[in-house]
């Protein structure tokens, strides 16, 4: 009899705490504890993980985390997500508090100083490709290059239950490209939030169908005399940064991942880690913990 393969479920940390925090402090709710920290990104970070364990039945999860605010690609293009803003001031201290909360629950943080996310949770799943099916929980479109028969996505839509789900067939039939060649198409059409600009002039339709026609960046460079004329200008004008895009986009899959398959397994949360989450003032969270029948993370 075949063992059914451990269920993983990737959380990208960063996504869901930015996403928690935007969702009470547009209301001016930070649910401050007794020394005036606002807590309201952490607890709803954690609550999301709670909802999307019971939701997605895991076995096993890992929480993966920007570290620092520079990373490798940095170093490649001074000008990578430098236009993105400062986070406010009522979230700064919640990146630090989020880990420890995590750790405190007993779920694995992961994460690699000049790193992003993304290549953490992208090493994660090649590591145990083989050995694993997972389900990552994040809202970066840019991880659909890591769909493969073992890896789906959930993206976050609304609240802490709805998402929508991409898996290797989905992605091939609305794309018809693979998953791998997503990078080539970031490449041509760039990312303004990310801010690498791509080809001045041409939009995601071009960019993807610049790579159904010929499969990747390389292959379209080499393939210039057949394009239009219009498509090769702006091509041979952009050549540079084209390539920059490309190494921008693709995520790295080689981050040193110190730990075990069976480190990922979810434990039960003791009901003695309630009197940290009251000191800390994490009592929504609490309350909810609580008011459970059964443990967390039990099948």
């Amino acid at each position: 009899m075949t063992q059914e393969k451990p269920r993983v479920l990737v959380i990208d940390g960063m996504a869901l705490l930015f996403r928690s925090f935007f969702a009470t402090a547009m209301s001016g709710n930070y649910f401050k504890n007794e020394k005036g920290i606002p807590t309201n990104a952490v607890q709803g970070f954690a609550r999301h993980v709670l909802a999307a364990q019971e939701l997605m039945n895991p076995t096993h999860m890992a929480v993966c985390w920007d570290k620092g605010m520079k990373t490798f690609r940095n170093d490649l293009f001074d000008g990578y997500k430098a236009n993105r803003p400062k986070p406010a001031e009522e979230m700064i201290p919640q990146f630090d508090m989020a880990q420890e909360l995590s750790e405190h629950l007993g779920w694995q943080n992961f994460g690699i100083v000049g790193m992003e996310a993304d290549d953490t949770i992208a090493s994660i799943t090649h590591k145990w490709k083989d050995e694993a099916h997972f389900t990552i929980v994040s809202g970066d479109k840019d991880l659909l290059q890591l769909l493969d028969p073992s890896t789906e996505i959930a993206f976050t839509k609304k609240g802490f239950t709805i998402y929508d789900y991409y898996n290797h067939e989905r992605f091939t039939d609305e794309y018809g490209i693979s998953p791998l060649q997503f990078p080539d198409v970031k490449a041509f059409m760039g990312d303004s939030s990310d801010g690498y600009a791509g080809v001045k002039g041409i939009g995601p339709k071009t960019a993807l169908q610049l790579i159904q026609a010929y499969g990747s960046v390389e292959k379209v460079i080499d393939s210039l005399h057949l394009l239009t004329k219009g498509q090769r200008t702006k091509i041979e004008a952009d050549l540079e940064m084209l390539h920059l895009s490309k190494q921008l986009a693709t995520i790295s899959r080689d981050v040193p991942i110190e730990a075990e398959l069976d480190h990922l397994v979810i434990p039960n949360i003791d009901t003695k880690k309630f009197d940290f989450l009251y000191e800390h003032g994490y009592t929504i969270l609490a309350r909810q913990l609580q008011g459970k029948q059964k443990p967390v993370g039990q099948l």
